[in-house]
C-alpha cells in the first residue's frame, strides 16, 4: 500500500532557488508546500544582490555629479539623505518580497511561514506542524560569518548595512570578495571614508590576476585605503556605554586604527544546522555544505539540495538553474542535469568587473598553447569629464581551435557586455567569429571585436607551464 503524504514535494528555505524549483515542480502537477523562517525571497531580493546593487546606484550619482561640470553643467554642491535612500530600497526590497508571494500563490504552492526541520526522511516538523512529503528540496542558503575575536560582537555583516540608522562617517570592511569591494564602492560614493583590510596584496582572490590588479588599483584611485596583508587581532568600543562607536580596530603586530563601523565580509557559511539533516540521512560534504550528486540528490534517496547550501557555485541565478533542472527532472519527465560550465559573472564594484570562461591562470593549467589579447584605455566620456577611471578587456584564446574560453572585463557596464558574450562562447564562438563582427561605434564594446595582436607573451604550452 502506497503510503498517502501531504505534498509530492516540499521545500525548505523560500530563496530564490527553492521558489522557482516549486513553482516549476507545480506547473508539472505536483502538490507543493514550502517553508520559510524569515521573508520569501532569501538572499539576494531580501538582503543581498537587489537592494545591494540600488545602494549602488545611489553611489554611483555622486561620480556623475562630478563628471557633469565637464560637460557644461554647472551643479550645486550635492548633498545627500542616507535616510531617503535607506528606506527607499527596503520599499523596493518589501515590493519584490510581495512579488515572489503572488507568483508562490499564483502557481499553487503553499507557503508555510517557520523554520523547517527535518524528522525522518519524509517528515518535516514547521513550527507546530507536522508535515509529510514524498520528495524534499532543502535550498535553505547560507549566511555571513564573521571570526571569532575579541569585539566581533561589535561589528556587523553586508545583512545589517542595509539597515544602518546613520551613515557611518568613517566605515572599516574586512574582506577581499565580492561583498568586501562592492561596499567599498558603496560607501565611498555616499561620502565615507573607507578603509579596506585584506590579508593578501590584492583583492578579488580566484579572478584573473590582471583584472584583480586592474580593480586594486582602481579602488586605491577612488579614495579607498587599502590595508593589505593586514589582519584585525581585536575590536575595542570607545562609545561612553561599552557598545558603541568609535572603535579602535587593533592588528596582531600591534597595530591600531580608529573607525566609526566594523564591517565583515569575509565570507559565507552554509545553513546546515538545526535544521534536522542527521535525522534525514543527509551528509556533508569536507567543506560543510550538503553533499549532492550532479542531478543535486543528497544522500537520501529522496532529498535533493540547490543554492548556497551546497556551496557549488554561490550566485542566484545557479540557484535558479539547480532548482528548474531538478523540477522538470523530477516531475515535468524533462531529465536534465544543471551546467555549471562558463557559468558568467559580475562584481559590482566601482568600477564594475565581469567575466565569463576561464582566467588566463586556468587557461594555462588546463589547455596547451594560448593568445591572449588585451585592451586598456580611458572611456570617451571620461576624456570629457576629466575622470582617469579606464576600462580594461581581455580575451582568451585556444591556439589550436581558435575558440575564445575567457573573456574579461573591468569598466562602466561590464556586467551588461559580459552577458552577451556569454551567450556567444556557450555557442562556441572562435576568435575568427569576433573578427568577423563589425563593431558598433563609437562604444567600449566594440573593443572586444577589434582586437587584432596578441599579447607577446602568450602563455606556453601546459607541459612547459608545469
Amino acid at each position: 500500500m502506497v503510503m498517502a503524504y501531504d505534498y509530492d514535494l516540499f521545500v525548505i528555505g523560500a530563496g530564490s532557488g527553492g521558489v522557482r524549483a516549486s513553482r516549476i515542480a507545480a506547473t508539472h502537477g505536483a502538490r507543493v508546500g514550502i517553508c520559510e523562517d524569515y521573508r520569501v525571497g532569501g538572499t539576494c531580493v531580501i538582503r543581498g544582490c537587489v537592494p545591494k546593487k540600488l545602494l549602488m546606484y545611489g553611489s554611483k550619482f555622486a561620480h556623475e555629479f562630478e563628471d557633469a561640470a565637464g560637460f557644461g553643467w554647472t551643479v550645486p554642491t550635492p548633498t545627500h539623505s542616507w535616510a531617503t535612500l535607506r528606506d527607499n530600497v527596503n520599499k523596493e526590497v518589501d515590493r519584490l518580497n510581495a512579488v515572489y508571494l503572488r507568483l508562490l500563490d499564483g502557481a499553487g504552492v503553499k507557503l508555510h511561514m517557520g523554520r523547517g526541520r527535518l524528522m525522518d526522511r519524509h517528515t518535516i516538523q514547521v513550527g507546530d506542524e507536522t508535515i509529510t512529503a514524498e520528495k524534499i528540496l532543502i535550498a535553505t542558503g547560507g549566511h555571513p560569518v564573521i571570526p571569532s575575536i575579541p569585539g566581533c560582537e561589535l561589528a556587523i555583516t553586508s545583512s545589517d548595512a542595509f539597515h544602518l540608522p546613520e551613515l557611518p562617517k568613517h566605515i572599516t570592511i574586512v574582506g577581499a570578495g565580492y561583498i568586501a569591494v562592492e561596499f567599498a564602492g558603496i560607501f565611498n560614493g555616499l561620502g565615507a571614508k573607507v578603509d579596506l583590510v585584506l590579508r593578501r596584496d590584492r583583492v578579488l582572490r580566484g579572478f584573473d590576476e590582471e583584472c584583480r590588479t586592474f580593480v586594486h588599483e582602481a579602488l586605491k584611485e577612488s579614495g579607498i585605503r587599502m590595508r593589505t596583508e593586514t589582519e584585525i587581532g581585536r575590536i575595542v568600543a570607545k562609545g561612553a556605554d561599552g557598545k558603541s562607536g568609535p572603535f579602535e580596530v587593533h592588528t596582531p603586530l600591534g597595530g591600531m586604527f580608529e573607525t566609526d563601523c566594523v564591517m565583515y565580509a569575509t565570507g559565507r557559511a552554509p545553513n546546515t544546522s538545526g535544521i534536522g539533516l542527521e535525522k534525514g540521512g543527509v551528509q556533508l560534504n569536507k567543506a560543510g555544505a550538503i553533499a549532492v550528486d550532479e542531478w543535486s540528490k543528497t544522500t537520501a534517496d529522496n532529498i535533493w539540495a540547490v543554492g548556497d547550501v551546497t556551496d557549488r557555485i554561490n550566485l542566484t541565478p545557479v540557484a535558479l538553474m539547480e532548482g528548474h533542472c531538478f523540477a522538470d527532472t523530477e516531475f515535468g519527465k524533462k531529465p536534465r542535469k544543471a551546467n555549471h560550465h562558463d557559468v558568467p559573472s559580475a562584481v559590482f564594484c566601482q568600477p564594475e568587473m565581469a567575466n565569463v570562461g576561464l582566467t588566463e591562470e586556468q587557461a594555462r593549467l588546463q589547455l596547451g598553447e594560448l593568445r591572449i589579447y588585451t585592451a586598456a584605455f580611458r572611456p570617451m566620456k571620461y576624456t570629457i569629464s576629466g575622470r582617469h577611471q579606464r576600462t580594461f578587456m581581455k580575451l582568451i584564446v585556444e591556439a589550436a581551435t581558435d575558440r575564445v574560453v575567457g573573456i574579461h572585463m573591468v569598466g562602466d557596464d561590464a556586467a551588461e557586455l559580459i552577458q552577451g558574450l556569454a551567450v556567444a562562447m556557450k555557442a562556441g564562438a572562435t576568435k575568427a567569429h569576433f573578427d568577423a563582427t563589425v563593431g558598433i561605434h563609437p562604444t567600449a564594446g566594440e573593443e572586444f571585436v577589434t582586437m587584432r595582436t596578441a599579447r607577446a607573451d602568450s602563455a606556453p604550452t601546459r607541459a612547459a607551464a608545469e
